[in-house]
């Protein structure tokens, strides 16, 4: 089993010289990846219709997800650096498909990508995406940045992309994992027909349905189970003894990665304790406790 610490973007500040330790300190520690969430705005959620539904507001600040591993590639030399997820179709495939390509070369092949299509349609209008069909332009920027990141010269037309006689260099000299957000029937589905895993948002006792859900569809689509790979999260608040049962659980039904989430932000809504996290020495407290722990 992999283990991963979820970078606590929207608590830690944004002192290069804090973030850089709780980094080292996660890679120094054993850890298997970094995970990072995305936005890119934050909107008051006050007087919306239709309702903005998401934890997060205009008071929670977001680094921003390739910049922020192009920064930590240089100076870490193990850990992966995973987007859990990138919200996708609000951002151009091909850019995309660029920043990923480089990521993946200048940090030697570290990158995971995780997408899916978000939930916050104020991001979309912002960025000039359209909401409404971003599952449709979702599939067909996987086909784009695919193209680009293999082929040559690409020359794609689809409904919302045009690629004329263009391409990406430098490639990626591997395959750049995608793995899907895994919050509904439909991201599921995906991944099991094109990705190579699936992040599910919350702890791993809570998934173990969906987790088997997506085993049953990837042997009835013909694809390796043990080439797959399934990721779910433990929050701090829950403490060693729920730590243990849940990583125990979650391996023994064939999940392959755990993720540490050590914020306050959103534990509420997600039924979760505060642990009043007093500064940046308590989140690299939670890294040594937590693999301390679990050994």
């Amino acid at each position: 089993m992999k283990i991963g610490a979820v970078f606590p973007s929207i608590e830690i500040g944004h002192d290069p010289t804090v973030i850089r330790d709780w980094v080292q300190t996660a890679e120094g520690l054993g850890y298997d990846y970094i995970l990072t969430y995305d936005h890119v705005l934050g909107a008051e959620h006050a007087r919306r219709d239709p309702k903005l539904w998401g934890p997060y507001t205009e008071a929670h600040p977001f680094h921003e997800p390739f910049t922020l591993f192009a920064w930590m590639a240089g100076f870490t030399s193990t850990i992966e650096l995973v987007t859990g997820i990138l919200i996708l179709p609000q951002r151009q495939a091909a850019l995309v498909a660029k920043q990923a390509a480089e990521i993946a070369l200048l940090s030697g092949n570290r990158l995971r990508l995780g997408v899916g299509t978000g939930w916050n349609y104020v991001e979309y209008e912002a960025l000039g995406m359209p909401y409404a069909s971003r599952g449709q332009m979702f599939d067909e920027q996987l086909d784009v940045m695919e193209a680009l990141w293999t082929q040559p010269i690409v020359d794609f037309r689809g409904e919302f992309h045009r690629v004329d006689r263009a391409n990406v260099m430098p490639q990626p000299t591997r395959p750049i994992p995608i793995w899907f957000g895994a919050m509904s029937k439909v991201a599921i589905r995906r991944a099991v027909k094109r990705g190579n895993g699936l992040i599910f948002a919350s702890r791993p006792s809570d998934q173990l349905r969906p987790l088997a859900s997506a085993q049953e569809q990837l042997e009835a689509a013909g694809r390796s189970v043990a080439d797959f790979g399934f990721e779910a999260s433990l929050d701090f608040s829950l403490g060693e003894a729920a730590w243990r049962s849940d990583l125990e659980a979650w391996e023994k039904a064939g999940g392959t990665h755990v993720a540490l989430r050590a914020m306050d932000t959103g534990n509420a809504m997600m039924g979760l304790e505060s642990v009043g996290y007093a500064g940046p020495a308590d989140y690299i407290s939670a890294l040594e406790t937590f693999m301390r722990a679990i050994g």
